[in-house]
């Protein structure tokens, strides 16, 4: 990109080698005018320095995954794993953020979560894999025995979401409600 610059003694353009003689009054200016076409040039140098990034990053998984043999998959991912963080990421889904999902299922609203946190943080700590050895109470809502929480699925000793939702339909058969279950444990111990 070539700029132009207007001067007391004519127009002239970076490509030559020196400007026409400017009189004092004008080198403010000039001055200005030139910090304004270098900062557009850094500008847009870098919004082509990006570009180039990104367009080379697009184009690196498929660069790598024609590489034939092991090292071509280890090194896509290497590549994937040092990716950067997109944007708009979804959160990643925690038993806590799967039941509160889940509350409208049951028909609770919102206001039903703390008193399930509260139970089940007391219960298991939200842990997918806490054990009860005196009582044989198994996984999120301790359910006694855990095989139990197979109704809900197949994977109910790792997946948070199989349990809260065996979990959930226990407590709606049971005392109607997250608060009904919370008051409950609190009054005798046990829900």
């Amino acid at each position: 990109m070539m700029a132009a610059v207007a001067g007391a003694a004519g127009v002239w353009t970076a490509a030559e080698a020196a400007p026409p003689a400017t009189p004092a009054s004008q080198l403010g200016k000039v001055s200005q005018a030139s910090q304004v076409r270098q900062a557009s040039q850094v500008s847009q140098a870098s919004q082509v320095s990006q570009a180039s990034q990104v367009r080379q990053a697009s184009q690196q998984p498929a660069r790598l995954a024609r590489t034939a043999g092991a090292a071509s998959h280890v090194q896509l991912d290497a590549f994937l794993s040092a990716a950067p963080a997109r944007r708009h990421r979804k959160a990643p889904a925690t038993p806590r953020r799967i039941a509160l999902s889940l509350l409208h299922r049951f028909g609770w609203s919102e206001r039903q979560f703390p008193f399930l946190n509260r139970l089940w943080a007391h219960e298991s700590s939200w842990n997918v894999h806490a054990e009860n050895a005196y009582s044989g109470a198994y996984g999120i809502p301790q359910a006694v025995p855990g095989v139990k929480m197979s109704a809900a699925g197949p994977d109910w000793r790792t997946s948070a979401r199989t349990q809260i939702l065996w979990g959930l339909r226990y407590i709606k058969g049971r005392y109607g409600s997250p608060s009904g279950a919370w008051n409950h444990e609190v009054a005798t111990g046990w829900y």
